[in-house]
């Protein structure tokens, strides 16, 4: 399988959209969610802001088409969700590598998201490799958080990546991992 990783323009929207619903919290089947799930809901707005203004959607095509995505962008573009302004409150509150972690030395990654028509063949490893060596170009470090009840995802990217938990937190109700790697 020959997977081709770029940065997404405004043309692909339409389509990381339709791909993002089919794997959304609000519209995924409950049989499904075991396979993983993405919690925040994107407009095509949002995704227009973020490539506009943060060159940070990346995708990965497959015979032109789109079968995974990630998202990554300054804590400035996720401050607009409540639960990312939690995270910006308390970023501080841990480290990764003896390096305090801020605003400015750090970014936030996610969601990502792999079609379930080719998951295992190694698409989760190279859309998540291709954000960070792009997002390496301006922050030194990576940071993310897993709903405790997404299973799947946590076992992607603790067993898949160099991200490692670094605190366990709670929000509105729900139990989180917060994960960081250095991005070089």
């Amino acid at each position: 399988m020959n997977v081709e990783l770029k940065i997404a323009t405004l043309n692909d929207v339409d389509e990381v959209l339709k791909l993002h619903y089919k794997y959304q919290i609000n519209s995924i089947s409950d049989e499904d969610k075991i396979d993983g799930f993405i919690t925040t809901a994107f407009t095509q707005t949002h995704l227009t802001n973020l490539i506009q203004d943060e060159n940070g959607l990346f995708i990965a095509c497959v015979d032109d088409k789109i079968v995974a995505y990630a998202m990554a962008a300054s804590w400035a573009f996720w401050s607009q969700w409540p639960l990312f302004e939690f995270m910006i409150e308390n970023l501080n509150d841990s480290t990764h590598l003896y390096q305090q972690i801020t605003i400015d030395n750090s970014y936030q990654y996610g969601p990502v998201c792999v079609d379930k028509a080719v998951r295992g063949q190694g698409v989760f490893e190279k859309i998540f490799n291709f954000s960070l060596a792009q997002m390496s170009k301006r922050y030194p470090i990576m940071v993310t958080f897993i709903n405790k009840i997404n299973p799947r995802s946590f076992e992607a990217h603790t067993r898949k990546t160099d991200l490692e938990v670094i605190k366990h937190f709670q929000w509105n109700n729900n139990n989180y991992y917060k994960l960081a790697c250095k991005t070089t």
